[in-house]
């Protein structure tokens, strides 16, 4: 046990990526925790993982090892969290679900600080993260929505390959290396480990991530138009998006097409905009070839914004590239975010 003044912590999911960095993320904003609790599954319990300089032993996540935890930051997939969060929240502690289980129910609010911090104080026990994805895109897209309004908007994103887990990163890095010895990619995981067919990653772009609906979206691109909606209370708002794989290990990329009720703003004015909101960094210097990438968004919380540009077209339609570190801003840190929140809102007792 971590012991000190602050909070009865527990995470789920303690011993996986988005875990670690969650406790990487507590310890470096110097959370205050006064007991950690480390729950995992059966075959994980008894791992030791250090925090703040002291082993803390995993323990087997079970409905009872949430007696006296205040905060549950929970990141062990939807079918650990639709069994356990409820239990926990019985039991008093206020969960921040970073899996899709309870994104889309309307009890339950899905919240980005930068974006919908309020929607806090409605919760039950249960506060949503949303998918990678959506969150940079939100965060990008919150300072023009409430400046000039938002009707319609467009995206393609360019995603990393560690929003699939660590069993896609080493599957990208094997194929890579086998195809450079002119061996062939054996592909086991990407697109989607639940589907039919598997294709290689390694110098490739897969325009699936996630499964495909009726409707030839796939669940990704659904996520992205449904939750855009709930966090901005924009039941009308028009959304459509495309959702790619690139072999990227890690960081987010997206090309937005937004279209704003009030047209006319110019492109120094939209940089002025982005520069002065939180959570976001702009990177937009076409001259000096300055605009966001993957590679140097790493480790890094905020939401980078560049290529920002007037459509050729309409007078109200605007171009941005958006990058984000999709295991920080686009889980953990959005999860250690609510968290803070909830401190400073007084909602954590």
């Amino acid at each position: 046990m971590v012991q000190q003044t602050g909070y009865n912590v527990a995470v789920v999911g303690a011993t996986g990526a988005v875990g670690q960095q969650i406790l990487k993320t507590l310890e470096e904003r110097n959370f205050p925790v006064s007991e950690l609790k480390l729950l995992s599954s059966k075959r994980s319990a008894g791992k030791k993982i250090e925090f703040k300089g002291q082993e803390v032993t995993v323990e087997e996540a079970t409905p009872e090892a949430f007696e006296g935890v205040q905060l549950a930051l929970f990141s062990a997939g939807g079918s650990v969290s639709k069994a356990l969060a409820p239990e926990a929240a019985k039991r008093g502690a206020i969960v921040v679900d970073n899996t899709s289980a309870f994104r889309m129910d309307p009890e339950i609010p899905l919240v980005v600080p930068e974006v919908n911090e309020e929607d806090l104080h409605n919760h039950k026990g249960i506060i949503a993260n949303p998918n990678c994805s959506t969150i940079q895109m939100v965060v990008a897209l919150e300072p023009l929505r409430k400046k000039y309004g938002l009707k319609k908007i467009i995206v393609s994103t360019y995603q990393a390959v560690s929003g699939a887990g660590l069993g896609a990163i080493n599957e990208m890095k094997e194929q890579s290396k086998a195809l450079l010895e002119g061996q062939e990619a054996t592909p086991e995981i990407l697109p989607c480990g639940g589907d039919k067919k598997h294709y290689q990653i390694a110098y490739n772009a897969i325009p699936q991530i996630d499964v495909f609906g009726d409707n030839g979206y796939t669940f990704e691109e659904m996520k992205m138009i449904n939750e855009t909606k709930k966090i901005m209370h924009m039941p009308e708002l028009e959304v459509a998006a495309t959702c790619v794989r690139l072999p990227v290990e890690t960081g987010h990329s997206e090309s937005v097409y937004v279209e704003t009720e009030k047209g006319g703003a110019t492109v120094a004015e939209l940089k002025e905009l982005m520069a002065s909101s939180p959570g976001i960094t702009l990177e937009d210097d076409t001259e000096n070839q300055v605009y966001p990438m993957a590679i140097n968004c790493v480790g890094k919380n905020d939401v980078f914004v560049g290529r920002i540009r007037n459509d050729l077209d309409k007078d109200n339609g605007y171009h941005m590239w958006i990058v984000s570190d999709n295991l920080l801003k686009g889980a953990a840190w959005n999860s250690v975010q609510i968290a803070e929140s909830l401190v400073k809102l007084q909602l954590l007792k």
